[in-house]
């Protein structure tokens, strides 16, 4: 019957099945999360009306200007999105489409995955506090810090609570700000021994940065391509690889010394 048909029709029943196949897909789940730039918090400051660090058995000074950590928001594992979502996202900066499996352990709850993020940010806080009083050559057992930040899992905040303590106890260790005065943002991981990691979302972040008013941005080393890639204008990309190399910067920052800061 097909050879009777005019080219036209031909074309037009053939079409049929890819129409049904494209409305399937459309509605059909897709295994990706779709991730935007999500809140920040001052870790020299209160989040949620509790002071981020707090500090005993050691003398603490004032600070001013800030050090925000950032964050992103992804859609959770329970969420099904289908095509119209991530082709939405794909196009559009202020989101990124990720292999779900990548940002969460696969076949885990929301539930399950709340928890395993806050114990990795358990796990995060002890290793920055240790890894800031190491680098102020300060015994552990003599000064207690606290680390206070609700609602926010993971460990991506470990370096920022390493810098916030560093700046409460010695700031730029000549009587200034660690700061001096700014609005400072970054990310990474920390180890005990200061060592700084990659963390994932970072162009994502620098946007939280940026629109919460901050001029420079911490970022690991490894990061610094996909820093660069959303960067808000007039904003200053700073390549760290250790806790050390994040006091250096900064100091040199405050004291105006532009030759002794690295650039992406």
């Amino acid at each position: 019957m097909l050879s009777r048909l005019t080219r036209h029709r031909a074309l037009a029943f053939s079409a049929l099945p890819v129409a049904a196949l494209l409305a399937v897909v459309g509605l059909a789940p897709l295994p990706y999360a779709i991730a935007q730039p999500g809140s920040t918090a001052d870790v020299l400051g209160k989040y949620k009306g509790r002071e981020v660090i707090t500090i005993s058995g050691a003398p603490v000074r004032p600070t001013q200007g800030k050090l925000l950590m950032t964050t992103i928001v992804a859609t959770g594992p329970s969420v099904a999105n289908d095509f119209g979502d991530v082709a939405d996202a794909w196009f559009r900066t202020d989101r990124a489409v990720l292999p779900r499996d990548a940002v969460y352990p696969p076949g885990k709850s929301d539930a399950e995955v709340e928890k395993h993020n806050l114990a990795e940010m358990k796990q995060s806080q002890d290793a920055a506090v240790v890894a800031a009083l190491n680098h102020l050559e300060l015994e552990p057992e003599d000064v207690d810090v606290t680390l206070r930040l609700a609602d926010v899992g993971g460990p991506s905040a470990g370096f920022l609570f390493s810098l916030g303590i560093i700046d409460k106890l010695d700031g730029d260790g000549s009587g200034g700000d660690l700061t001096a005065g700014r609005t400072i943002a970054g990310t990474g991981t920390i180890s005990a021994d200061g060592t700084v990691g990659a963390v994932g979302g970072v162009a994502l972040k620098t946007q939280a940065a940026g629109r919460d008013g901050a001029s420079v941005f911490l970022v690991p080393k490894d990061e610094c391509s996909q820093a660069q890639s959303e960067l808000p204008k007039g904003m200053r990309l700073i390549p760290i690889s250790t806790l050390g190399d994040a006091v250096s910067s900064l100091r040199a920052l405050g004291q105006g010394q532009e030759a002794k800061v690295p650039s992406c």
